[in-house]
Formats: C-alpha cells, structure tokens, sequence
C-alpha cells in the first residue's frame, strides 16, 4: 500500500464526520491501492471473467459510498473493508453466474500456494465463501486473518501489527485456518 497512512487516516475521519468531500479527495488518493487488491483478486478468478478490477473497484467505491456509518478509524480498518466488500462483490457475481447456467458448477479460482495445500488446486469463490462464513462463526480473528492474508496480501508481520497479536500467533492462526478451509472445501 504506497498512499501515506497520515493522509488516509485523516480524510477517512473527515468523511466520518460527513464530510462528502473528503470521500472525494480520498478516492483518488487510494485508488491505485484498491486496484492492487483487486488485481490480486483477479489472480484467482478464471480467465474468462467478464469482471475487471478496475470496474471491481468501482462497484466497491459504490458500496463504500453507502457506508455512511461506518466510524473509519485508518486506513487498515478502510482497505479491509474494501476488500471484503470486493470479495462479496465477486461472490454475487459468481452466484448470479451460477443460477445463470441453472445449476452447473460455479467458476472455479485458482488458490496461490498460500493457501492451498497440494491436493487442492481450485475452489468454488462460493464454497469459499461460505466456509469463511462459517469460520467466522467459529473463530472470527482466524477468519479475519485468512480475509487479510489471502484477498489483502497482507504478510504475517502487517496482520500482527493490524490485530495488535504476536507474528507466532498469526501464524499459527494462519496454519489452522488453512487447514480448516481446505477440509471443509474438500468436501464439497
């Protein structure tokens, strides 16, 4: 993330105080940083997604826009919630896909090696999705953990530093959550 901290912090709390054009200034200043997130989106999505991560960023920023309550407090707190508001964005297109074909499997992604283990090579973004629900509902920081690490590209130290925890305990954190998903994607 290359746009100063500082800055970010400052706007994203003039825009909590409803300040419209802070959201304006903002935009431009982190839009690079909301297409690398995008991008690395994109790494698992299939080649013939009709999507592209600058038009997921714009859905996103429309979604943003209608975060009105939302008390932003820097810009960790504002780059995780635009990510999972993309996350939610691919698997609404992924569902819309799905129910298209009436039923037939739903796209398949392609997992980095960081979250993967050998067997698994690609998993349904909605099967994913799910299981990061249902993780959540199980142990929401190594939910949180797995939605900054694998759709922010966070490293271990970063995500430490985000949840104020141990750079150990991330990763063992990391370690089990990963071992969670990849049993329950196998079953599906």
């Amino acid at each position: 993330m290359s746009t100063p901290t500082s800055d970010v912090t400052k706007l994203l709390q003039e825009w909590s105080q409803g300040d419209a054009s802070a959201l304006e200034k903002l935009i431009p200043m982190v839009f690079e940083d909301l297409r690398q997130i995008a991008g690395r989106l994109f790494l698992r999505e299939a080649d013939s997604h009709t999507l592209q991560p600058t038009a997921l960023v714009s859905e996103a920023y429309l979604r943003l826009m209608d975060q009105r309550k939302v008390h932003w407090q820097n810009r960790e707190q504002f780059f995780g919630v635009a990510s999972l508001l993309m996350r939610r964005i691919l698997v609404d297109y992924a569902k819309g896909r799905q129910a298209a074909k009436r039923g037939s499997g739903a796209p398949k992604v392609p997992l980095d090696e960081t979250i993967a283990v050998p067997e698994l090579r690609d998993v349904d973004v909605v099967a994913l999705d799910e299981a990061l629900s249902q993780l959540a509902e199980i142990d929401p920081r190594q939910s949180r953990i797995v939605e900054l690490r694998f759709f922010m590209g966070l490293s271990h130290e970063e995500i430490a530093d985000i949840l104020d925890i141990s750079v150990t305990t991330i990763k063992r954190e990391w370690r089990t959550a990963r071992l969670w998903l990849f049993r329950e994607l196998s079953r599906k």
